[in-house]
């Protein structure tokens, strides 16, 4: 495998910050920052996390994921609303507009902190919020299909938890630009939408992955063992791939991988246990 290069990009980033939570981000500083796979998947999302510099990633579907933070903090991305066959209520929610699975009209009404990720058409939906120990915040990108593009009809959501910088690129129409770049900072782990085809072609989303230098990709929004696999192969160059049995993944700043990884996980619904 070749070498990981990128060409370091020195911008500094002036985060926008809500008037309720000012402090400064952690993740920003200089911005620059599949044939053959066998599933076997029981998952333990309940237990608690070994220690508090640990994060649980669990996919649950498409581009839902739950984060959980070592203080029991939970959050889901790209809710549409069925997390599977449970009682479960995270803490916070967000959602994306580009089709049903992004998002629903009809969310859990227990859900305290349910964060839209678009804007109206003229300016975009800000969030920067801190709920435990999980701060979120969102860079809005556009939404482009065909010709017209809606503004600020994405966003780019940033968990900031136990030291990490942990993003989702949600349904990413376009590769970001160097502003879009800067006020995400640093990512540690990042979810790609990877499908090629419904979200940005596979080489600007490599293009995308290769400049955030993130530590672990985690792959979403795929459909199917091939469109998987295409993506595989196009990154492979430059990231090693760990193709894993299981829905979860546990990651703290200790545990980050030395080589950027793409870790394949089984998206999984959750269950009762």
């Amino acid at each position: 495998m070749r070498a990981f290069a990128v060409a370091t990009l020195c911008l500094v980033a002036t985060p926008v910050l809500s008037q309720e939570n000012p402090s400064a981000s952690h993740c920003i500083a200089i911005a620059d920052a599949a044939p053959g796979i066998e599933y076997v998947q029981k998952a333990s999302w309940r237990a608690p996390l070994p220690d508090d510099f640990t994060v649980r990633l669990r996919y649950i579907d498409h581009s839902m994921f739950l984060i959980q933070a070592p203080d029991g903090t939970n959050a889901v991305t790209d809710y549409y609303g069925y997390l599977g066959q449970t009682d479960f209520v995270p803490d916070i929610a967000t959602m994306n507009r580009a089709h049903s699975t992004h998002w629903t009209a009809n969310p859990d009404p227990r859900i305290e902190n349910l964060l839209e990720g678009w804007g109206d058409g003229a300016a975009p939906n800000l969030h920067n919020m801190t709920v435990g120990e999980m701060r979120v915040r969102n860079v809005p990108t556009d939404i482009r299909m065909g010709r017209g593009v809606e503004p600020f009809g994405n966003s780019i959501f940033v968990f900031e938890v136990a030291g990490l910088c942990i993003g989702h690129l949600g349904h990413l129409h376009h590769e970001p630009d160097d502003r879009q770049y800067a006020a995400l900072g640093r990512l540690d782990v990042v979810m790609a939408a990877v499908d090629g085809r419904m979200t940005v072609d596979i080489p600007t989303m490599v293009r995308t992955l290769t400049r955030l230098r993130s530590s672990v990709v985690l792959p979403m929004h795929w459909f199917g063992q091939a469109t998987l696999a295409r993506f595989l192969d196009q990154i492979s160059g430059d990231f090693a791939i760990d193709i894993r049995d299981a829905s979860e993944y546990e990651v703290s700043l200790r545990s980050l991988p030395d080589t950027p990884t793409v870790v394949v996980l089984r998206p999984a619904f959750l269950e009762a246990e």
